[in-house]
């Protein structure tokens, strides 16, 4: 396709192209090197109009009309010469549209072929509806996400959809295609955001496992709970975030905030803690955000202001990471974890539905003359 990017250089990848974390596992593909193929389907899908433009990044995008032969061929005809493929229809889409697993691979035994549902290929649930809240209610993220004595939080679509999903794709399907690699054998991966957020709770089954984390919502160390773990309101209506858990780390919390009273001398008495909370809900209250962060940016406290999403990208810290990225004038998360052997390149911007399509059907091996007969019957689309 284009210059090596990043340590995924040389692998194809077809996406079925969805919203939401569909998309987000190929951004992170892509972002990493590889030749990320988008199928669109014609005319693109309307609920992508909005909110994509990050996420459709770095890749290319062909319009096929899946409701023809043709296009169908087309689709098997790409995987003949990619390493992997991910959809995330409900189970057995694909299948009745002659683009499942079992027809991929029969073309290409190592195709990796990636699947991603909130419930999972299999279980009485597999077929029903949902949504990322759902799926995370029922994994025990939800119920342990909120403040005390209020109903559960929904934590945006953060922990289901793109943690407990498309990332958890993604490394799924790196992981596979490693095994293909070396074996010269493909597999499905099933993805299910109910698992995936699960997984991310780990800690917190340990801990419960343990008899450290209770079932009420906000009382515990790091769900709002402990008075040292928190966000606080400033004198200027915003808010500043602290995380002093370490002994070490409250020491200077104390200092900094001139927690003098003895009220603040047992930092683990959970008892305390609502008392605790509220001074410090007063202290906070009596300097702006900018004067809390003059007295503690940079410290060990543990300490950093709350920023919304039109603030963060001008941050120093962010600046100097180059944590986001201009890209057709609009800021974007830049691509992450860094590569030391990787060109820091400028992401390249969302493509248009099936703007691609010739040129790289071209690339993938398609003669000019089947292009064109695709073309006329609108099983390909040019866009």
């Amino acid at each position: 396709m284009s210059e090596a990017r990043g340590p995924l250089s040389g692998l194809r990848i077809i996406e079925l192209a969805g919203i939401g974390p569909g998309p987000f596992c190929g951004m992170m593909l892509a972002d990493a090197g590889a030749e990320v193929i988008r199928i669109d389907r014609p005319g693109g899908n309307p609920a992508a109009a909005f909110g994509h433009d990050t996420m459709f990044r770095n890749r290319r995008s062909i319009a096929v009309n899946l409701k023809t032969p043709a296009g169908i061929e087309t689709v098997l005809k790409l995987c003949e010469n990619a390493h992997g493929l991910f959809e995330g229809y409900r189970p057995g889409v694909t299948e009745k549209l002659g683009i499942g697993p079992e027809q991929c691979m029969a073309r290409n035994p190592a195709l990796v072929y990636g699947r991603m549902t909130g419930w999972g290929q299999t279980g009485p649930m597999a077929n029903a509806a949902g949504h990322d809240l759902n799926y995370i209610s029922l994994s025990g993220a939800a119920a342990a996400i909120g403040r005390a004595g209020q109903k559960p939080t929904p934590p945006l679509n953060l922990v289901g959809d793109f943690g407990g999903g498309g990332m958890m794709l993604a490394f799924g399907m790196v992981s596979a295609m490693l095994a293909a690699k070396s074996t010269g054998q493909g597999q499905v991966v099933d993805t299910s955001m109910v698992e995936g957020s699960a997984i991310l709770m780990s800690m917190f089954y340990d801990m419960h496992n343990a008899g450290l984390h209770s079932l009420k919502p906000g009382t515990n160390l790091l769900d709002g709970g402990a008075p040292f773990y928190d966000m606080y309101e400033t004198a200027d209506g915003k808010y500043v975030s602290i995380g002093s858990i370490e002994p070490q780390f409250y020491a200077l919390l104390r200092q900094h905030a001139e927690l003098d009273d003895d009220l603040f001398d047992n930092q683990m008495d959970f008892k305390q803690w609502r008392e605790q909370k509220a001074g410090l809900e007063q202290i906070f209250k009596q300097k702006t955000r900018q004067q809390w962060c003059d007295i503690m940016e940079g410290t060990d406290v543990c300490f950093a202001p709350v920023l919304d999403i039109t603030e963060a990208p001008h941050h120093p810290h962010n600046v100097a990471r180059g944590s986001f990225v201009e890209v057709a004038g609009q800021q974007q998360p830049a691509p992450t974890p860094k590569f030391s052997t990787s060109p820091k390149a400028a992401p390249k911007p969302a493509a248009k539905p099936g703007a691609d399509t010739v040129e790289t059907l071209l690339d993938c091996g398609f003669s000019q003359a089947d292009i064109d007969q695709l073309i006329d019957d609108k099983s390909v689309v040019q866009l």
